[in-house]
């Protein structure tokens, strides 16, 4: 699985991290930080095999161009310990030959060594090295970076901590591996007691946080139903006047719209001199949370006067505030029409909002239309669940069962708990041993 989000980019340095909830998906702009640290995210895996936690420092030094883009990379990877092959040298290899060389070993070598090793997410060849670089004395800050980002990715989480603790000097990207990391591995009270903690401490100002750590922060304040620290840090970026980009504004109308705090939502929209999809699909899908079925469609309608181009996470969402508008599918019919047109209607995703739309309506020969248009709709359960839910919710029980014999007659086992479903619903021993 891979998720992709985008977010301002820093050239110099990449942090990596992965969060196992996903999330929301965000596109960026680079107007809100100008922080030296850019940084690219990948999830830390639980299993010092498994998980990969990747930042790339490609200067090795704190000078970093702001100007252009950046991705923040949010993926699951497992990367299994694989013996590598005779004819490559392994960090162990290359630190005993230079050992027998009577060779320093430079800096630069061991951050590569130590690079290699995050890659790999090797946690006994990090131990090693860890063994060799520490008792160094005045190791330079982003070596010492590269090291925690290290432990961070093999998954010695107690080690990385310890480390942390003892550096005497610490920068944003610091202290952003280890709130990444924990918020990555849902320990998100700690990683929220570590962003209050570095604030105390008044070394960096809001200026110098890049978007995606804001973003981060937020989310950990949500798992932790943390709404006020939210809000603080919502108003700090206001009275900064750094809060117009629409990454993390998408992200603060979700964030508002989890706590159904819709002003808060409406509030951060209207304050944007400008929208995009991002911000008006995230308004639409709070709106559709707290069940404002009739402000949905508005807003939809608004969004396409302004020339907003929709996805299918808009359609989405529209389509199950029409099914819930309870109008014989009038709604549902325009936003299905305005689908077609933009040639999202063949969308899978699309298609299953559809056929719960319909199933809402009553309109089950149309369900059934959008239901067939593609073949792999028999293989997904979501939209198979949607039809035969669509049956039982207007009462058409025997209609449902045929319907789950023509699935399986064409060789798709419905899933067990479809039909636990459709037993529970029948309340008849006889429909449960003829399904």
């Amino acid at each position: 699985m891979e998720v992709v989000v985008a977010a301002p980019q820093l050239k110099a340095v990449g942090l990596s991290c992965v969060h196992a909830h996903t999330v929301s998906i965000f596109p960026s702009s680079t107007s809100l930080s100008k922080s030296k640290y850019a940084l690219q995210i990948r999830q830390p895996l639980r299993s010092p095999k498994q998980n990969v936690f990747i930042i790339n420092d490609d200067n090795n030094n704190d000078k970093t161009d702001t100007s252009k883009p950046m991705e923040m990379a949010i993926k699951t990877t497992t990367t299994p310990n694989k013996k590598r092959g005779s004819s490559r040298c392994t960090s162990s290899d290359i630190l005993r030959l230079m050992d027998g060389l009577g060779l320093p070993i430079p800096y630069d070598m061991y951050a590569s060594l130590i690079q290699e090793c995050t890659l790999t997410a090797d946690s006994a060849r990090a131990m090693e090295l860890h063994a060799r670089i520490t008792p160094r004395l005045e190791l330079p800050l982003p070596l010492l970076n590269r090291l925690l980002l290290m432990h961070v990715s093999c998954g010695l989480f107690d080690t990385a901590r310890h480390l942390f603790e003892q550096m005497f000097r610490k920068d944003i990207l610091t202290w952003a591996t280890m709130i990444v990391a924990y918020a990555s591995n849902e320990d998100y009270h700690e990683a929220v007691t570590l962003f209050v903690k570095m604030q105390s401490q008044s070394q960096f100002n809001f200026f110098e946080l890049p978007t995606w750590l804001i973003v981060c922060v937020l989310k950990a304040c949500l798992y932790t139903m943390d709404m006020e620290l939210g809000k603080q840090l919502h108003g700090s970026l206001l009275k900064l006047g750094i809060a117009n980009d629409f990454f993390l504004n998408s992200f603060l109308i979700e964030f508002y719209g989890k706590f159904k705090c819709l002003e808060g939502a409406d509030f951060v929209f209207n304050q944007l001199p400008r929208h995009n999809t991002l911000t008006w699909t995230a308004r639409i899908i709070s709106s559709c949370r707290e069940e404002h079925f009739h402000d949905v469609f508005t807003y939809f309608r608004e969004m396409g006067r302004a020339g907003i181009k929709k996805n299918k996470f808009t359609f989405s969402s529209v389509l199950k505030a029409c099914g819930g508008i309870h109008d014989h599918g009038h709604c549902g019919r325009q936003v299905h029409a305005n689908a077609i047109k933009l040639g999202l209607d063949t969308d899978t995703f699309v298609q299953c909002g559809l056929i719960d739309m319909y199933g809402r309506s009553g309109l089950l020969p149309d369900a059934k239309l959008v239901f067939e248009m593609n073949g792999d709709n028999k293989r997904n359960t979501a939209c198979l669940n949607a039809m035969v839910t669509g049956y039982m919710r207007n009462g058409f029980y025997i209609e449902a069962v045929k319907f789950l014999y023509q699935i399986k007659a064409a060789g798709v086992q419905p899933p067990e708990s479809l039909l636990n479903q459709l037993r529970l619903a029948c309340g008849s021993n006889a429909t449960e041993s003829k399904i």
